[in-house]
């Protein structure tokens, strides 16, 4: 039986967990929800004895790659996977960028100098923009009082619906090294998504803002100090895999239809 091992069963790494288990592997986990503190080193490096794939979520700290650090030596496997960010790209001005563009001049220093030692030891790479799904999406920020409309004209973004991401990672078990762009089909402004979200719950949009005037934290703020289209079409070529939702419309429609009593 295949077994994979995942380092940090966050969000995403949940639904990967689900969509591999339900093809009959095994699955071992470090985190809050898996069976393994990632600190318990015996019963980790146990675990990695005896496991065929490995995964990473885990983002790097300011030390680095924990997982590279404290696991590295025993990371021999033929199949590796790293979940990485679309933000190695940094700004692009609104243009789109795929695989071959360079990395590293973005805000995410740590998160590209991660991505590469990952890929230098022959992992599959996955970069991913902004993850959405059911309890983390613009309809939970409509719902709760929390969503902004920012006047940024020809700002956008890509995005990616965490059972697509998923889907990505299980079509990577039998790809090659290297990396590969998860994202959805319709880069669009954050706005759209919020109007849309509005839309759909029958409520009117929040007013347009400024910057300074919505009064975001400096993370949120520096999310929109960046600016790009992600294309996906190596994972479409290689992975032979599509996003089942290839906007934020189909994606949102889902959310809803899920959660809707």
């Amino acid at each position: 039986m295949p077994h994979l091992f995942i380092f940090g069963l966050g969000y995403s790494a949940k639904r990967i967990r689900a969509a591999t288990e339900a093809l009959g592997w095994r699955v071992t986990a470090t985190g809050g929800d898996g069976e393994l503190a990632f600190e318990d080193e015996s019963a980790v490096r146990t675990a990695l004895g005896a496991a065929s794939h490995v995964l990473s979520s885990v983002p790097p700290d300011d030390m680095g790659d924990p997982v590279l650090a404290r696991y590295g030596d025993a990371l021999g496997h033929d199949w590796l996977g790293y979940l990485s960010s679309t933000g190695v790209y940094g700004d692009t001005g609104g243009a789109w960028v795929d695989e071959r563009a360079p990395v590293g001049a973005g805000r995410r220093t740590a998160r590209a100098e991660a991505d590469a030692a990952w890929l230098q030891r022959g992992a599959r790479v996955f970069r991913l923009p902004g993850i959405y799904g059911p309890g983390r999406s613009a309809l939970d920020r409509v719902a709760a009082g929390r969503a902004h409309r920012i006047d940024l004209p020809g700002q956008v973004f890509s995005r990616i619906h965490v059972d697509d991401i998923a889907a990505g990672v299980v079509a990577g078990f039998e790809a090659p090294p290297g990396t590969y762009n998860l994202a959805d089909d319709l880069p669009a402004s954050q706005n759209a998504v919020v109007e849309e979200a509005c839309r759909l719950l029958g409520v009117e949009p929040p007013p347009l803002q400024s910057l300074d005037e919505a009064g975001l934290s400096p993370q949120a703020r520096a999310f929109y100090a960046e600016n790009r289209r992600i294309a996906n079409g190596k994972a479409k070529r290689v992975l032979g895999w599509r996003p089942r939702y290839p906007s934020y419309r189909e994606g949102l429609s889902a959310i809803l239809r899920r959660t809707s009593p």
